[in-house]
Formats: structure tokens, C-alpha cells, sequence
């Protein structure tokens, strides 16, 4: 697919993410455009658009897709509906610390219906096949870690429902009371504790700082987070420390898809620590 070349002077700059810039056409007000960030993204940016047209298409809340794009200059793209007053889970509890149960609570029943979404055969990546491509590409483990990671993915449960493959309370936005999940470029099938050990992660293992500065929160309010979403997910009488206990593997497991993007992150490398007492 060849990509349009736009006019980055008719967009104005909205945001960034880790991977992206976003920017609002200044002629258009339901138009977004995302840019990734890194100039060798054509084809990342073109799978994510696919990705993203599947997910639209199953009928998951995510901002309708549109066209693939460039600007012309290396970066490469895609254009979807803009979502009015859109703002993301985190800055919302990063706003209003003080409502953090409500936002928890909503973000898990938003995770548990997407977990219950039955994905037909062949349309996106099995996880368990997607983990194990990732991490034969990585040199960043030692031969112990390399294999505990091997070892949760091929102990994990089989599965066969849908998995964002990043999602953390930034990449699900609001407008009013609707909701919709954003970056997809990971999305698969299969168990929903990989998708778990990314929330968990985000609450409780996160740098302090990377945590303020990109998800607007503290940890306290965080680990409020992941107390209020296990509570829903699971049930009130499900204990958080437990369910911690049980998904912190998975946890583990998302420094492969981490560390494909940014390379080695020796500070959460305790987490390829098998044995339960392992700490920072």
C-alpha cells in the first residue's frame, strides 16, 4: 500500500506518546493524524492501520481508522477519527486522584469485555507465537533469564479471545461516557494474563518518575489503581497481593515487547527473577 503524502503545515501538534506524535487538522476537526516517531517506522506504522482497521471492523471501541500516510520526510503514519474531548485514563486519575476508584473500576470492565471478545482464526498474531518471535530477535537477557521467560510464555494458558498486547490506563481514552482503545500495533489472541501483567506492571513495578511524567500519577494512586481493577476484573472478594503474585510473571514477560522498542531496561530486569522473594 502506498502511502499519501500530507502537508504537516494543515496539522497542528496535539500530543505525544512513546512511539508517535499525534497532531488535529486545522481544517478538519474530526480528523487526528499519528506520526511515528522513528523514521524506519513505514512498516510498523502500515501494520498498526491494518491492525486497526480488524479491531474496528470486530467491533471493539476504537476511534474509526483511515488512510495511511507519510510526510515526506521519512516519517510514516495514519489518519482516524478524531475523538472530541478525548482524554486518556491516566491523566483523567492523574487529574483527580481523589476519583481513582471510578476510573479503575471502568477501565476493568472495559478490559473484561475485551477479553471476552472471541477473534476468528488467523486475523492477528497468537501471543504465545508473537512473544516467542520477539524474543529470539532480542540479545538483551542472559542465558537464565532467556529461559524463564520461555518458560512463562509456554506455561501460559491457550486462548482464544483478544489482547491489546500494550494496555495500560494511557493507551484507553474517554469522551463523555464512551470509550475506546488506541495503539494497536501489538494487538493478538490468546490468554488475558499477558494482557494483565501489563496493567500490573504499570501500577505497581513502573519507574516513580516515567510514572509521573508520562501517566500523570504517583504510585500510591497507582497501586490504588491496580487494588480497584482487580477488585472489578475479578471480583470483590479477589485479594490484590494474590492475583499480584500470580500475574507478576506476566509482568516479566512485557520487557519483551518493551524491550523491543527501547532497547534493554536493566532497572526492571529483577523482574526475571523466578523465585517469588526476588526484589529490586
Amino acid at each position: 500500500m502506498e502511502a499519501i503524502k500530507i502537508n504537516l503545515d494543515d496539522y497542528e501538534y496535539a500530543g505525544e506518546g512513546a512511539n508517535g506524535q499525534s497532531f488535529n487538522n486545522k481544517k478538519d476537526p474530526k480528523i487526528l493524524l499519528k506520526l511515528l516517531t522513528d523514521q524506519s517506522g513505514r512498516q510498523a506504522a502500515l501494520y498498526e492501520l491494518e491492525c486497526s482497521r480488524k479491531v474496528y471492523e470486530l467491533g471493539i471501541p476504537t476511534p474509526k481508522p483511515g488512510d495511511y500516510v507519510t510526510d515526506g520526510n521519512g516519517r510514516f503514519g495514519m489518519r482516524v477519527e478524531r475523538v472530541p474531548d478525548k482524554v486518556s485514563f491516566s491523566r483523567a486519575v492523574g487529574d483527580n486522584p481523589s476519583e481513582v476508584e471510578g476510573y479503575a473500576r471502568r477501565f476493568a470492565r472495559m478490559c473484561r469485555k475485551l477479553h471476552s471478545t472471541v477473534v476468528p482464526d488467523g486475523l492477528f498474531p497468537e501471543i504465545k507465537q508473537y512473544y516467542r518471535d520477539i524474543l529470539a530477535g532480542l540479545d538483551v537477557y542472559t542465558q537464565s533469564e532467556r529461559e524463564y521467560l520461555l518458560s512463562v510464555i509456554e506455561n501460559a494458558p491457550d486462548g482464544n479471545t483478544a489482547i491489546h498486547g500494550d494496555l495500560q490506563f494511557g493507551n484507553v481514552i474517554m469522551s463523555g461516557d464512551k470509550d475506546y482503545f488506541i495503539d494497536l500495533g501489538d494487538f493478538c489472541y490468546g490468554s488475558p494474563l499477558f494482557d494483565l501483567g501489563m496493567v500490573l506492571f504499570t501500577c505497581q513495578y513502573d519507574n516513580p518518575v516515567f510514572l509521573k511524567e508520562v501517566f500523570h500519577m504517583d504510585q500510591p494512586t497507582a497501586s490504588s489503581f491496580w487494588i480497584y481493577f482487580v477488585k472489578e476484573y475479578f471480583g470483590e472478594d479477589a485479594d490484590p497481593a494474590e492475583v499480584e503474585r500470580q500475574i507478576r510473571p506476566y509482568a516479566a514477560a512485557k520487557l519483551i515487547i518493551m524491550e523491543k522498542y527501547a532497547g534493554i531496561l536493566p532497572e526492571y530486569h529483577w523482574l526475571l527473577k523466578p523465585d517469588k522473594d526476588s526484589s529490586r
